[in-house]
C-alpha cells in the first residue's frame, strides 16, 4: 500500500481521539506512518503525535492554518502529499473531514473513499470496507492504483495504544491565495440531556414506528431502570425527537454501565456511538442486524410484547 499519511485533527487546543485511532490503523497496515498537524503554535502536539503512532511528523504552521480554512488545509495537504510521497491519505470523517478531504481528492485526481471503517490488505492493494444500506451490508471498495483519499469513521477503530519513536519534520505548507476565510465558531446552546453521564440508557429506533410509541412504550421502561431515553439518527431525522437525544456519531458518543437498543438496526453511525458501553442489550425483531454485532445480549423477538414485560419484571424486581 505503501506510505501511509495521517492528517491529524486539532480540537480546542488538543489533538482529536479520532486522530489517534487512524494512528492505530495506520500502525497495524506493517506500512511506513507519516502524519501531517496543522495550525499555528502546534509543534508540542506534533511531538506529542509523533510519540503515539503518528510515525514522521510534518508540522506546517501559518498563519491561515490557526483555524480551520477549507483553502488553506487543502493546500497544506497537497504539499504533505507531495512531501511524504503517501500513496494512501486518512482523514477522520468529521465535518471539516468531509469538507476538504474531496477537495484534496479532486486536487490529486485520486480515488476517494469516504466514511469507511476498516481497511484489508488484498494482494498488497487497500480494500476499504463501509456500511451500505443503512448498516445492513458491508460493502468492500478497491480503487484502481494510488493515490487514494478516504475518510475513516470515528470510534470505528482503536486508537493508538503504546509509544514509538517517531520525529517532527517542519513542512512549508505554501500557502497561496484562499478564497475561502475564517470568521468566527458559533457552538450551539447545549439543550436537553446529558447522555454521557447516564449510567444506563434505553435508547430508541425506528422500528417503534411511530413518535407516540417513545412515551407510551419506551419511558416506561426508563423510568423503572431509573436511566435515560436515547435514540437512532432515523427517529431526530424524522423530528421525533429533538437532536439532543441523539446517540451516534453525529450525536452524543456514550459509555453507559447498561445500554438498551431497542428497535435499532445499528448503522456504524450509532454503532461507534454506543460500543463502549459495559453491557449492550439490544432488542429486535431483526436477526441479522448489525446491533447483535456489538451486543451482549441479543434479543429477536417482537419489540411491542418485549418492552412491555421487561418493564413489569424490572418493576416486580424492584418491589
Amino acid at each position: 500500500m505503501g506510505t501511509i499519511l495521517i492528517v491529524a485533527e486539532i480540537q480546542k487546543g488538543k489533538i482529536r481521539e479520532a486522530s489517534y485511532e487512524l494512528a492505530g490503523l495506520a500502525q497495524k497496515s506493517g506500512h511506513d506512518v507519516k502524519s501531517l498537524v496543522l495550525g499555528q503554535g502546534v509543534r508540542n502536539l506534533a511531538e506529542e503525535f509523533a510519540k503515539k503512532g503518528g510515525g514522521e511528523v510534518l508540522v506546517a504552521e501559518a498563519d491561515a492554518l490557526a483555524n480551520y480554512n477549507a483553502d488553506a488545509f487543502t493546500q497544506a495537504t497537497l504539499a504533505a502529499v507531495q512531501a511524504s510521497g503517501a500513496g494512501i491519505l486518512l482523514i477522520s470523517n468529521t465535518p471539516s473531514g468531509w469538507d476538504f478531504a474531496p477537495r484534496v481528492a479532486a486536487a490529486l485526481d485520486a480515488a476517494f473513499v469516504s466514511d469507511a471503517f476498516a481497511i484489508e490488505d488484498e494482494g498488497g492493494q487497500p480494500v476499504f470496507l463501509r456500511r451500505v444500506f443503512n448498516g445492513r451490508l458491508d460493502a468492500r471498495v478497491k480503487t484502481k492504483g494510488t493515490p487514494v483519499v478516504a475518510t475513516i469513521q470515528p470510534g470505528a477503530t482503536a486508537p493508538f495504544e503504546g509509544s514509538t519513536d517517531g520525529k517532527v519534520t517542519d513542512l512549508d505548507p505554501g500557502i497561496g491565495e484562499c478564497k475561502t476565510k475564517f470568521v468566527e465558531v458559533k457552538a450551539a446552546e447545549s439543550k436537553g440531556v446529558d447522555l454521557t453521564k447516564a449510567s444506563i440508557i434505553v435508547s430508541g429506533g425506528r422500528g417503534l414506528g411511530a413518535p407516540e410509541k417513545f412515551p407510551e412504550l419506551l419511558q416506561p421502561l426508563v423510568d423503572a431502570l431509573g436511566g435515560a431515553m436515547g435514540a437512532s439518527r432515523p427517529v431526530v431525522d424524522a423530528g421525533w425527537l429533538p437532536h439532543a437525544y441523539q446517540v451516534g456519531s453525529s450525536g452524543q458518543v456514550v459509555t453507559p454501565k447498561l445500554y438498551i437498543a431497542v428497535g435499532i438496526s445499528g448503522a456504524i453511525q450509532h454503532l461507534v456511538g454506543m460500543k463502549g458501553s459495559n453491557f449492550i442489550v439490544a432488542i429486535n425483531k431483526d436477526p441479522d442486524a448489525p446491533i447483535f454485532e456489538v451486543a451482549d445480549l441479543g434479543v429477536v423477538a417482537d419489540l411491542f410484547e418485549i418492552v412491555p414485560a421487561l418493564t413489569n419484571a424490572v418493576k416486580a424486581a424492584k418491589g
